[in-house]
């Protein structure tokens, strides 16, 4: 059974094709600059074959349409053959908890969380549209991040601010990366070769966007992001955690209005607000290798920050049986693993310098001395909504 999967952007389109049970990848790629004067379409078959056109794409119905002809020349006979659709949703608020099949009215309920995610409901309603418009009575399916963090308590959940701001705005914990974060911890009790009930696990999905999550025997019982994607970790253009009175100070003595100091927390803030020169984490780690001051001291934030989190989550479970690290830091930076893992020596932590050097793979980095179990696991969201979407349409 092929299954889209797709993950739409305000000017992006990220898409892959699997044939399910299995999980192959039959194609994948990236539509970009939708809306702009060029746009990027980058599309790759799972015999290796590479296309990138550079082309105007004026809507995301043009750039998929776009997309279905590449399929067609060579990796499906007809779109036909595409029998079920997963989509990406960032945000389902409190009354969308589950994964669930589109309907006009759970579009309706996604576009009514706007107010709680307006950086990511626009694109994911026009998506749904999109899908429905292009591939008429073809199930879609939405799969939302944060619905693996539903389980966390109220007490883990709820702000300490006048209760009716909760049960009138909705204003709570919900978390993020939830897809991401359930992947890899059910990868880490199969490769333990243990009942993930019987496991505590925290997840570390560190990227652009970073998050960590508390997983007792498989459920989240606490997460770093909050009401949005802002809260927690140090991110790369995100502030995460942050007094919220700086706000307050900022509007008097700077005159900044809400819109501002929104720009000013989650674009200018995280790394490159510490560095004043990037927000690539890679850039900064070579600032550090070469001593620059600047790299330094934001390297220093981001990776405590980290430690920070796995601290208090440890204390949350009780014990910790795994730690994983994931997602484009998580995966590809030795570095960061290093610095945050000499600090863990309280929990037991040892990690072989050996092993943690490397790149994308799966790998245990963790020595036989270790009290816990320290693990790279790529993670793989994209098969993990392909996943929920054929047990969902084939039940």
């Amino acid at each position: 059974m092929k299954i889209l999967v797709l993950n739409c952007g305000s000017s992006t389109v990220k898409y892959q094709l699997l044939e399910m049970p299995a999980g192959d990848v039959l194609a994948k790629g990236n539509v970009e600059r939708i809306g702009e004067s060029e746009g990027i379409l980058t599309h790759k078959t799972a015999d290796g074959k590479k296309i990138v056109l550079n082309e105007v794409f004026p809507t995301h119905a043009d750039g998929l349409r776009r997309v279905f002809d590449l399929l067609k020349d060579g990796v499906i006979k007809d779109i036909s053959e595409i029998k079920a659709v997963g989509h990406r949703v960032v945000h389902g608020g409190e009354k969308l908890t589950k994964t669930c099949l589109v309907t006009d009215q759970i579009i309706k309920d996604i576009d009514d969380v706007y107010p709680l995610d307006p950086l990511h409901v626009p694109a994911h309603v026009l998506g749904l549209n999109v899908a429905k418009e292009l591939l008429p009575g073809i199930p879609n399916v939405a799969v939302f991040d944060t619905s693996f963090h539903q389980t966390i308590p109220e007490y883990a959940y709820l702000y300490a601010i006048p209760y009716d701001l909760y049960t009138q705005e909705h204003i709570r914990r919900y978390g993020a990366h939830g897809t991401s974060h359930q992947f890899v911890a059910r990868r880490m009790a199969q490769l333990l070769g243990k009942d993930i009930k019987d496991l505590n696990i925290i997840t570390c999905h560190l990227g652009s966007g970073s998050s960590i999550t508390a997983v007792r025997g498989g459920e989240s019982v606490d997460t770093s992001m909050g009401l949005t994607p802002l809260e927690g970790l140090c991110m790369g253009t995100r502030c995460g955690d942050i007094d919220p009175a700086v706000l307050t100070y900022l509007g008097r003595t700077k005159g900044l209005n809400a819109d501002q100091l929104d720009e000013l927390i989650n674009k200018k803030s995280g790394l490159l607000g510490l560095s004043q020169k990037s927000n690539d984490c890679r850039v900064l780690e070579e600032g550090v290798e070469q001593g620059d001051p600047a790299s330094i001291r934001a390297m220093n934030v981001f990776n405590y920050r980290i430690v920070k989190y796995i601290g208090a989550y440890a204390m949350v479970l009780g014990r910790v049986d795994a730690i994983v690290f994931t997602a484009g830091i998580g995966e590809n930076s030795p570095y960061v693993r290093a610095e945050v893992c000499k600090h863990l020596g309280l929990l037991g932590v040892d990690i072989d310098p050996e092993a943690n050097d490397c790149h994308g793979k799966e790998r245990k980095l963790s020595t036989p001395a270790s009290k816990v179990d320290v693990w790279v696991i790529p993670t793989n969201e994209e098969l993990a909504i392909a996943q929920q979407t054929y047990e969902l349409v084939n039940a």
